[in-house]
């Protein structure tokens, strides 16, 4: 009897040393997948406006009648997020809420505007039924035109200056909060900033 409880007990330490190697082997191949898996980041689209350069400046109205003014020197020093959506976007829809917590947790140094096109009235119902009362909203084909805007969302970060710091199709969170990544990392993409490591790497080896 002693004997059996003996070797039941060896055999479940070893069960449960084995299980601890096998969890220690799967730690590091997250860990290992974990490197090798990019950053999201917002995807800039051949024929939009050019990062790097002024952003085209207009002179505008927003939904309220309110005048609004895009790109240019700003003497308040903020930056403004210029962020093209649709009533019929579902995946712009989705964003809303990622919007909303930016225009919070940012509110130190960067406006966001709403920017779309078609007809006035279903964009008033949409701002209406979505409580984006709270973002200035210009609806205006000119603005998708003079950006180059080909599809939705997408989005524009403009410095202080009137520059285009970054941009690109946002599909999810991540991809939005990669312009702000990318600001703070002075490039033009969080791409453009992977493919200088990756380089710097190859260099030191």
């Amino acid at each position: 009897m002693t004997a059996a409880l003996t070797a039941s007990v060896v055999v479940l330490w070893v069960v449960v040393m084995v299980l601890a190697v096998v969890v220690v082997a799967l730690a590091r191949q997250v860990g290992v997948l974990h490197e090798r898996v990019t950053p999201a980041g917002a995807l800039l689209m051949a024929g939009g406006a050019r990062i790097g350069e002024a952003a085209p400046e207009l002179l505008l109205k927003d939904i309220q009648g309110r005048d609004v003014r895009i790109g240019g020197e700003r003497h308040d020093r903020r930056h403004t997020l210029l962020f093209f959506l649709a009533p019929s976007c579902p995946v712009c829809k989705t964003l809303l809420p990622t919007l909303r917590s930016a225009r919070k947790s940012e509110a130190g140094w960067l406006d966001i505007m709403l920017a779309s096109d078609g007809e006035t009235q279903e964009q008033l119902q949409f701002v209406e039924r979505e409580g984006l009362n709270i973002f200035p909203y210009v609806v205006s084909r000119s603005l998708g035109v003079s950006y180059r805007v080909g599809k939705l969302p997408y989005a524009y970060l403009i410095d202080e200056h009137g520059v285009l710091r970054t941009g690109g199709l946002v599909n999810s969170r991540e991809h939005l909060e990669s312009l702000f990544n990318a600001k703070e990392l002075e490039v033009g993409s969080v791409q453009e900033y992977l493919r200088r490591e990756r380089t710097s790497e190859k260099h030191v080896a």
